[in-house]
């Protein structure tokens, strides 16, 4: 049976070779085997992948997603290893902080293309400047560009 080190090895290879890209996952998931390695775990258990996704030098909004990486990698090992463990969705559930759209009234529309032609125009190769923030605020408006907003047109406008 080989080491974790060599698992992530083959692990990175078969998913580059599957066309992921690989770019988080291959920078944290060394540091996990390197943090199993110092606890001289010889298999993954979902105690060590909670504690390394939760380390204090890590913000709260990354713990879910180290996880995830871990779930994909203990997966792959799993097959070889019958003593890794899987860590269980839901373990540390991602809250997303998006921010909600503001639908914006006719009144701020209003003001909004009143300022767009009000923009300065100090070089000469920006004398169009106004009137592309015009067109495009005036765009979305409409709905022809729905740029941030998920609400059906018909709605926006109050029809």
């Amino acid at each position: 049976m080989n080491t974790l080190r060599e698992a992530l090895q083959e692990y990175v290879e078969l998913r580059q070779g599957l066309g992921y890209k690989m770019h988080c996952e291959g920078l944290l998931l060394p540091r996990f085997v390197s943090f199993m390695e110092a606890h001289r775990a010889e298999y993954i258990n979902a105690r060590l992948a909670l504690e390394w996704a939760q380390r204090p030098t890590v913000q709260p909004a990354e713990w879910a997603r180290r996880l995830c990486f871990v779930r994909g990698f203990a997966r792959h090992r799993s097959a070889t290893d019958s003593r890794t463990e899987i860590p269980p969705f839901g373990l540390l559930p991602h809250h997303s902080t998006r921010a909600r759209p503001h639908p914006y009234t006719e009144g701020e529309i209003r003001r909004l293309l009143d300022a767009a032609l009000q923009l300065p125009v100090a070089w000469p190769s920006t004398s169009l400047r106004p009137w592309v923030f015009h067109g495009l605020l005036g765009l979305q408006r409409d709905g022809h560009a729905p740029v941030g907003s998920t609400e059906p047109r018909a709605r926006r406008r109050g029809s």
